[in-house]
Formats: structure tokens, sequence, C-alpha cells
């Protein structure tokens, strides 16, 4: 599925483009942020108030003492530093994230959500993208092709945009759970032969000493980019969101984080910072 943001051909003139935000945004330049309603309502409030996972490590997750870290956590601080305010973090499920950011429960959705054109029609997804992931299923069965989870149940998350595919394409009977706590639970107690998810989370999992034993067997298929949003008609905020994303890109934050996390450098992100690096001469090639 191709992203209607940020696509990787043509980067370096859509880097040239994004990198106009960084400037009206104020991003890497001293300057603040722009004024909108939304960062004038955080900034009075004194802090921000941002959506993620907390069941898909290590982008969102609980940690021993139970508070949400993560790649996007990090990048939720990153933001509120910015604003000079607090900040807040909210767990939310792909079945409720855009309807928190619609409600006003939530300032900004940094949520491993897969930018479409279906959900640019609801929040206001951000341009450039800033991450990317492709779908995959963790399982011990046998499975060389998609085609072979034909009849097969399959654990999926709800509202999950793979679930249809993997469904009306290659035949399997998807067994929906609102997270992945329960879809990864039906899945030992053998409920389902195999779970259909991000590559990404199921990469952290198969690093897992509880998953030994378990596989990523099939070929990734549907790589894209995830969408980070704001409320609809939040344009200021958006821009200002915008050049955050062009500046993680600019200085490797997001290799950063993947490292941080122990995670192997993304494709995506490398690209990216290559792309937009050339954009600041303060970078060392």
């Amino acid at each position: 599925m191709k992203s209607p943001g940020m696509k990787i051909r043509g980067m370096k003139t859509l880097a040239a483009a994004a990198a106009v935000a960084v400037l009206a945004a104020g991003i890497g330049a001293g300057a603040g942020p722009a004024s909108a309603d939304v960062i004038a309502e955080v900034k009075e409030r004194g802090k921000l108030i941002v959506g993620v996972k907390a069941d898909y490590a290590p982008y969102g997750f609980l940690d021993s003492s139970g508070k949400i870290v993560g790649i996007e956590p990090d990048l939720a601080q990153d933001v509120a530093d910015v604003l000079g305010v607090e900040l807040e973090l909210v767990p939310v499920v792909s079945s409720n994230r855009m309807q928190f950011l619609e409600q006003g429960k939530i300032d900004l959705m940094i949520a491993t959500m897969t930018d479409r054109n279906d959900r640019r029609e609801v929040v206001q997804i951000v341009d450039p993208n800033y991450y990317s992931s492709g779908t995959n299923i963790l399982t011990k069965g046998n499975f060389a092709n998609w085609e072979d989870l034909k009849g097969a149940p399959v654990c999926g998350i709800q509202g999950a945009f793979y679930n249809r595919k993997t469904s009306e394409d290659f035949g399997a009977t998807i067994v929906a759970f609102k997270g992945t706590a329960e879809a990864l639970t039906a899945l030992k107690q053998n409920r389902c032969v195999a779970f259909v998810y991000d590559d990404s989370f199921i990469v952290s999992r198969l690093g897992d000493a509880d998953w030994e034993g378990w596989a990523m067997p099939l070929p990734t298929i549907d790589d894209a980019p995830w969408g980070l949003a704001v409320k609809k008609g939040e344009d200021a905020f958006a821009k200002m969101m915008s050049g955050m994303i062009v500046d993680w890109h600019m200085s490797g934050r997001i290799l950063e984080l993947e490292a941080k996390y122990g995670l192997e450098q993304t494709p995506f992100a490398k690209k990216m910072h290559a792309a937009f690096r050339d954009f600041n001469p303060s970078i060392e090639r």
C-alpha cells in the first residue's frame, strides 16, 4: 500500500518542501513554535497530552514500574520539551486512537498508525511520515506462503487494516481482539494458528525468551509508512509537527531511538535521514 503522504521516491524534492516547515515552525532555528489554539491551550494547561501504544514494544510499552516507555513516548517527550510543558501519555489502541483525537481526549497521536487515505479523512496526518513497517505473521505453524493460511483461524487486532486483506486475499478466518496482549494470549492458547500484525512488532517478540521456537516465516508484504496525527483543522500545530518530524529525520533521532531500544536500523529511517541531512550543513557526512 502506498501512503498518500511522504514517499521515499522523489525524496529530495519532498525534503526541500518539508524543510520549509522546519523554518516556519521554528524547529532548529531557536524560534518558538507557530501559534494555534491547541498550542495555546497546551501552554496554558502546562501539559501536552499524547496518545501512544502501551502494548507494542519497543514503540510503546509498560516498564517494570508500570510507566509507558518506548520510541514513541520518547518522541512525544521531544514535542513537550519544545513546547516547554509537562507530558501526559494516554494509552490507546487501534480501535480508539482516532476517536480519542477527535473527541479532544488527546492533543496529539503517535501510535504506530499506518498512513491511509480513509484515516486522513478523519484526522490530520502530518507529512512527512516518521516511520514505516509491513505485515507478517507470528506462528509455530509450517507456513511458507500467505495462501497457506486459507481456512485457518488467525488472530488479529480490531481496526487493523491488514485483517481484511489476510481474510479476503488469502482466505484466513480472522479472530479479532482489542489489543496485542489478548491476541498473543489467544495465540499461545492455540485459539488461532498465527497472529497477523506489523513485522516490526513481531521482530521485537522474537527477541524475547518467552517466544523461543516461534517464527515469522512469510515474506513481509504491504510495507507502509506510519503517520502521527493532530485534530482536523489544527493547521499550525500540524506545521509545527511537520517541522519536528523533519528535524527527527535530519538529526538521526529516529535511528538513535532504534539503537536505544535494541532494534536494527530500518531501511525507511536510514533513507529518510540520508535525504534530510543534506539540508543541515552541521551534520557530518
